[in-house]
């Protein structure tokens, strides 16, 4: 199967697991997605079914007539699993990822438009006293005669967020078959209806959720008593 999966978040929640721990999870659907390219070390995944067809562009049109697939709204590339042989119109659904996994989401940040410094890039701010005059503003971008210019990537006031976000080693929490639902653990990028790439976490392997069991301490052996 290919180590990911293409999916929309529907919003968080909170469930109870099985230790009895309550935990916020945010609500992915996840697929189904269809398999419509075969690469060498990828698969070209196509999710969310246009419900219109008549408003796509006839090359768009054309594209999915050949491969004999629904038109979707959007198609992404995943890398593949090498040991596993993939088939056009191929259909991968949520159970490709089980309780206990770790995955990595990827999507856009929710946008938050033009903001200044201190909130863009955490500035700590000017004095805050009275009769200061620069509590909030930038202060000095560079020497004037040498360089004679302001470095690039400097951090200044500007749009912040709607750019591309990846948030590592989620757990999940849930899996619903039934529904295509995924609920991971924590916060994801993006707003709500906002599409996602869920794909297996780099960094960390799957935790096996097992019942430890406590062996019984042997009892303890009493001291010789001495005979006087």
């Amino acid at each position: 199967m290919p180590i990911g999966i293409l999916g929309k978040k529907i919003g968080m929640t909170q469930v109870y697991t099985e230790n009895g721990m309550w935990v916020g999870v945010t609500a992915i659907e996840a697929g189904p997605c269809w398999v419509m390219a075969v690469r060498d070390k990828s698969v070209q995944l196509g999710f969310d079914p246009v419900k219109k067809e008549s408003r796509l562009k006839r090359p768009q049109a054309g594209y999915f007539k050949k491969l004999n697939i629904s038109p979707c709204h959007i198609i992404r590339e995943v890398t593949k699993d090498a040991a596993k042989e993939y088939k056009v119109g191929e259909e991968i659904k949520a159970d490709l990822f089980k309780p206990g996994d770790f995955v990595d989401v990827a999507g856009t940040s929710i946008g938050k438009g033009f903001q200044g410094g201190m909130k863009r890039w955490h500035w700590k701010g000017g004095p805050q006293t009275h009769g200061s005059t620069s509590h909030r503003r930038a202060g000095s971008i560079g020497s004037s005669t040498t360089p004679g210019r302001v470095f690039r990537g400097h951090h200044m006031p500007g749009h912040m967020g709607a750019a591309r976000a990846t948030v590592q080693n989620l757990e999940v929490i849930k899996v619903d078959t039934g529904n295509n639902l995924l609920l991971i653990k924590g916060a994801v990028p993006g707003h709500k209806n906002g599409y996602v790439i869920v794909r297996r976490a780099k960094k960390r392997k799957a935790q096996v959720h097992a019942e430890k069991k406590i062996a019984a301490k042997p009892a303890a052996k009493k001291a010789p008593v001495r005979k006087k």
